[in-house]
């Protein structure tokens, strides 16, 4: 889709009522259903981040940038993921938290950014995250200047492609709640996008084409 042609569509984008669960739940494994529930997380008062879903131009087509973490001892090691980390005492909300980790993480400037709208929370058990999306906007082609520390790779997922049924895959992964599971995953030219990324995915995949219709 030409990155154009999305822009015209935020205003129905914007207006669309968010599935949350309904579109989480295709892309979770069989084993994270229950914590999708949205009293689940509260007993475990979870760790407030937020992440950016930013769409902007690539050669005309609407495109999303996602990024692959560098190998490390940690749950989340070498997991594909948005822009985002966790919430600062000194953040004046979350969508700032979103807009302050994407600069850090691949270098595109808080104010060239616009936030059109916030998605569903989802909460993260493995690391006891509660993840805040937001759909935001570049409208001009970035030039990423990913972190060394943080960025192992800059993934560029066209919204086309998104779109398309046919990037939806089973994959054996192994987590940390099973050795080995079948977990629904996006797969993005050979990049397997599972977990919470893929259940975010879902929704903001579902949210437009709602719009689209």
């Amino acid at each position: 889709m030409l990155f154009s042609e999305f822009t015209n569509y935020l205003p129905k984008i914007v207006a669309q009522q968010l599935p949350a669960i309904n579109a989480h739940v295709i892309m979770a494994p069989a084993e994270r259903r229950p914590t999708l529930e949205p009293d689940y997380y509260q007993k475990y008062n979870p760790r407030q981040s937020a992440v950016m879903m930013l769409f902007y131009p690539r050669n005309g087509q609407a495109t999303l940038v996602l990024t692959k973490r560098h190998s490390y001892a940690g749950v989340h090691s070498a997991q594909i993921s948005f822009p985002g980390g966790k919430a600062e005492l000194t953040d004046k909300d979350l969508a700032y938290t979103a807009l302050r980790e994407t600069e850090e993480e691949v270098g595109i400037p808080m104010g060239d950014i616009h936030v059109v709208m916030p998605f569903t929370n989802i909460y993260i058990p493995p690391s006891n995250f509660l993840v805040s999306p937001f759909l935001g906007v570049l409208n001009d082609e970035p030039g990423f200047i990913p972190s060394p520390a943080e960025v192992a790779k800059i993934i560029e997922l066209p919204l086309s492609t998104l779109l398309d049924d046919a990037t939806i895959v089973n994959v054996p992964i192994q987590t940390s709640y099973a050795v080995e599971t079948s977990v629904p995953a996006f797969n993005v030219e050979g990049n397997i996008v599972w977990g919470a990324t893929a259940m975010i995915l879902s929704e903001l995949k579902e949210t437009i084409k709602s719009a689209l219709k």
